[in-house]
């Protein structure tokens, strides 16, 4: 399993939400550059960011910034937030370094934008599906729709998605453990690779998604915290 240290941005600064909320932010870098710099040295295969207004608003907000990070460190990264049109996704994916960008909101919203891209763009489009009690949560989280995790998961198979980012948005920035149950259902359910996030706290939590069929882990909160390393996160990634 790979790890995906995560690095969100909001208003041009590096912070952790707990459960998504926007008012419920923890500043942990100013410039985002330098955290990406010491994951990068910390030794992350790939760096996850999120453009938490974009994600609300639409569009790439904070695009000089993710720029900025992008070329400041030689990892490749994935990007999500806010990538709701093909001109948005272009954008991103016309940087050098990008190594996927993420579909959200327009996934549910406008899935014929997730068709037109992985024609496109082969093998660099990925799907976030973010889960509330189950039925997925869009727009930054504050809209949950009446449509089920599992359903839209298995609406993306066969459409050459590179793999789906599935988090339970109750466990995320909680520092309350993960839910494997529900990510063990939903990697085991379909044919695409998924990527688990939310909730991870220890480094035996990392060891108990080495059950589950995963591609990796994306880590963010328990990092900030100070909880683990991100060299002993990778390890206990590696052995699972």
């Amino acid at each position: 399993m790979i790890i995906f240290p995560a690095i969100d941005i909001k208003d041009k600064k590096c912070v952790r939400l707990s459960q998504g909320k926007m008012d419920r932010e923890t500043v942990y870098y100013d410039d985002p550059a330098d955290v990406a710099v010491k994951w990068a040295e910390g030794g992350a295969e790939v760096i996850h960011l999120v453009d938490l207004n974009g994600a609300v608003e639409g569009g790439a907000i904070n695009f000089e910034v993710i720029k900025r990070i992008v070329s400041s460190v030689d990892v490749p990264v994935q990007i999500g937030g806010g990538i709701r049109d093909e001109q948005t996704a272009e954008k991103y994916l016309g940087l050098d370094g990008v190594k996927r960008i993420i579909i959200g909101t327009a996934a549910h919203d406008n899935p014929a934008l997730v068709e037109s891209l992985t024609r496109k763009h082969p093998g660099r489009i990925a799907v976030g599906i973010d889960a509330k009690d189950g039925f997925v949560a869009i727009k930054g989280w504050v809209t949950v729709t009446d449509k089920k995790a599992s359903e839209l998961a298995k609406s993306l198979e066969g459409q050459g998605v590179a793999c789906i980012i599935y988090t339970d948005i109750s466990r995320d920035g909680m520092l309350m453990g993960p839910n494997i149950a529900a990510t063990r259902e939903l990697a085991g359910s379909i044919n695409i690779p998924v990527i688990a996030s939310g909730g991870i706290t220890t480094i035996k939590d990392i060891e108990a998604y080495g059950s589950v069929p995963l591609e990796g882990i994306i880590i963010g909160k328990a990092l900030y915290a100070g909880r683990f390393e991100l060299a002993d996160a990778i390890k206990a990634a590696r052995g699972s």
